[in-house]
């Protein structure tokens, strides 16, 4: 029996594909953006959850605002395309709000890092940039208020 080539063993011995941990989207005026994904990922839930308040949040939604019903209308035939796309009701955007409130409440940094992330789509690099910080001690702080939301949230996922 001849010695499995190197082809051989990489092929044999790499794990399947794993989905990609996250994509590029295409925003306006050409510009992109990588997307954060959650997939097989500790706490991965709560951070999708998270990400789509983000979005909720910065979409306008909540915000008691008018809007014609020509207008209404009008969307509703031709929607413009948006980068933000987002899979949350505004009861649960509110609960998740509600919760970051009381982290901010309970620990400033942790809760500010949480929106500033999550609710305004800041990079780890600029949290800690402003910060004075090396990016892994922002990354960590933001771990934990998502481990702090899990368990806030835990009751409510419970409940539903």
């Amino acid at each position: 029996m001849e010695a499995p080539g190197p082809d051989d063993w990489t092929c044999r011995h790499l794990p399947t594909e794993q989905p990609p941990r996250c994509r590029w989207i295409e925003l306006d005026r050409g510009l992109t953006m990588k997307k954060r994904t959650y997939v097989d990922k500790p706490l991965g839930d709560t951070e999708y959850l998270l990400e789509n308040w983000g979005s909720w949040r910065m979409s306008g939604m909540g915000v008691p605002r008018y809007v014609s019903p020509l207008a209404a209308l009008m969307n509703q035939c031709a929607p413009e395309p948006t980068a933000m796309s987002y899979v949350i009701t505004d009861d649960t955007a509110m609960l998740v709000d509600a919760a970051i409130a009381r982290l901010i409440a309970r620990n400033q940094q942790m809760g500010d890092f949480i929106w500033w992330y999550f609710g305004s789509k800041w990079t780890m690099v600029r949290i800690a940039e402003t910060h004075k910080m090396s990016e892994r001690s922002a990354r960590e702080i933001i771990r934990q208020g998502v481990a702090w939301l899990d368990g806030a949230l835990g009751n409510f996922c419970e409940a539903a």
